[in-house]
């Protein structure tokens, strides 16, 4: 909802009190980041869906901003826009999920127990098949790890953990890697000819509530559009609660529990239930013509060499299925970060021509699964081995300020040395992700560019504040209450008690980051153990 004028004045009152460092050189400000957070955040922009009015709302009102900024079309072909095109996917309410053991049969309820839909773009698919439990789903060599034993899968409907093997030594050890995250999961499946596939969900491994899946079964999803219409994804994915999964087990004669611990084993193997798992989805299916953002500031040294700045645009719509408020506002997810990426882009106008050319990309579909950012590294409209580097903003610190700045991905690459620089010079630090089970580092737009091997810096709030009312673990408190509260839920709006102070600190190094990569002549390295290093290494020597 739009922030009322009293409490607008609060806000910026509260940011003004403590002032952030170096914010007068650059002219980043809490009152402006407020009002473009309060515009794109408000009822007028109807939660920013891709292929909504508020899409519409949104694209205009990112074009008029910067050409206000007096930047140049960021497309060559002379516009503000990068098309997407995306193909919506609705699936009609369903008669549940059948469970067959014999003369016995269970149904799952959609939204309560479970949610199913395909990528496939049909308007209808049948699953009827037999429920293997393949532990975590994951092959890796590297690992020694093979969660499958050349146990041919095909034609089943798999059931899988959420994340990776837990273990000092294993995966990462806390934290998660790719394996973990549910879109391996889904590729894994379809690469093993698998029908169907259920990732198993908990919250404290997921790092988020059932609810942001299960709320809405029946809701549209998106997707690329692509020349298969997505045949050679499995006929079905979708999630499953913990607790239905322990009935099925129960009805099948297995203990969950036992099964799961197995699965933190090497000498794990798939576990065929006896049980044969039935539904129909049937899909209303349309394309959707979405649209990047993009804007450009030239450089003047070396202008084929770019360094981007990213931030989603979208957010989740409006659910009219809803009693009260129906709009996802998405204020914190995110219009902060789209908010901030207009801030960077004015303070760039206001110094002096950068040596290499600045991207501002604001994309679509981020929470669709990262498919503008996926869209623009498949399609660049500058080459990806001339980008230098991606520096992402999804969700500002909006409680205040910190001592501390986290970096999601820590060690990835010498971003990391750049940022530390900056911030050592500015009385701050660097801390790594306090939470690297949850894999925030495959779960924002950053991934995209990492995968095609460009060096993504991806910051999140720090956890230090600096306010000497404020716990210890304050921060982290409140991480866990936005996560529980207001993640993904209609009520991620413009709160009273939000500080942006904290938001300009770290907004001025990321803008002091790329006036630095733009002005110079470093290139970013990935570390020797990243596994994108290798993509670089290649795409640099291709243009050497």
């Amino acid at each position: 909802m739009a922030a009322s004028r009293t409490l607008i004045g609060a806000l910026v009152l509260s940011a003004a009190c403590q002032p952030a460092g170096g914010g007068v050189a650059s002219g980043i400000a809490a009152d402006s980041l407020l009002e473009r957070i309060q515009m794109l955040a408000s009822d007028e922009f109807e939660g920013r869906a891709p292929g909504s009015v508020g899409e519409a709302r949104t694209v205009t009102y990112l074009t008029d901003q910067f050409q206000q900024l007096g930047l140049t079309p960021g497309n060559p072909d002379g516009t503000f826009v990068q098309a997407v095109p995306l193909v919506g996917i609705t699936p009609q309410a369903s008669g549940g999920l059948d469970i067959v053991r014999g003369d016995e049969m269970l149904t799952l309820t959609p939204g309560a127990d479970y949610v199913a839909y395909t990528k496939r773009v049909v308007e209808e698919v049948s699953l009827d098949g037999e429920l293997v439990f393949v532990g975590y789903g994951a092959v890796a060599p590297e690992y020694a790890w093979d969660d499958f034993k050349e146990v041919d899968v095909t034609g089943k409907v798999l059931l899988m953990l959420v994340n990776d093997p837990p273990g000092p030594d294993i995966f990462g050890g806390r934290a998660m890697t790719y394996y973990g995250r549910w879109t391996y999961k889904f590729e894994i499946a379809a690469a093993r000819g698998a029908a169907g596939a259920l990732v198993i969900h908990e919250t404290e491994s997921a790092g988020y509530p059932w609810e942001v899946i299960g709320s809405s079964p029946y809701g549209e999803q998106f997707d690329l559009v692509t020349e298969d219409r997505n045949l050679g994804r499995a006929r079905v994915e979708g999630w499953i609660q913990r607790a239905a999964t322990a009935r099925l087990f129960a009805m099948a004669g297995f203990d969950f529990e036992e099964a799961r611990r197995a699965a933190t084993q090497q000498d794990f193997k798939p576990i065929a239930l006896g049980l044969t798992a039935r539904t129909t989805i049937i899909n209303t299916l349309r394309r959707v013509d979405s649209q990047n953002v993009v804007a450009r500031l030239k450089g003047t040294e070396a202008p084929d060499e770019t360094i981007v700045y990213v931030a989603h645009w979208d957010h989740l719509g409006r659910d009219e299925s809803l009693f009260g408020d129906q709009i996802f506002n998405g204020a914190k997810d995110n219009a902060s970060g789209t908010a901030g990426l207009l801030e960077i882009a004015a303070a760039f106008t206001r110094t002096s021509s950068p040596g290499r050319s600045i991207l501002f990309l604001a994309v679509t579909a981020e929470e669709q699964g990262l498919l503008g950012s996926r869209y623009y590294t498949g399609q660049p409209l500058y080459p990806l081995a001339q980008t230098v580097a991606a520096i992402n903003m999804d969700v500002l610190n909006v409680l205040g300020r910190t001592r501390d700045v986290t970096v999601v991905g820590m060690g990835q690459s010498s971003l990391d040395e750049l940022a530390e620089r900056i911030a050592t010079r500015r009385g701050r630090t660097l801390r790594p992700d306090p939470e690297p089970e949850k894999g925030f580092y495959y779960r924002s737009d950053h991934f995209e560019f990492a995968k095609v091997g460009i060096p993504a810096f991806n910051p999140d709030g720090g956890v230090e504040f600096l306010s000497k009312d404020k716990k210890e673990d304050w921060g982290l408190d409140m991480r866990e209450r936005y996560t529980a509260e207001d993640y993904h839920k209609v009520s991620d709006e413009v709160k009273e008690y939000w500080n942006l102070a904290g938001a300009v600190d770290d907004l001025e190094l990321f803008y002091e980051m790329g006036r630095e990569l733009a002005n110079g002549e470093e290139w970013p390295e990935w570390s020797e153990s990243s596994e994108f290093r290798t993509v670089r290494e290649a795409d640099r020597a291709a243009v050497r």
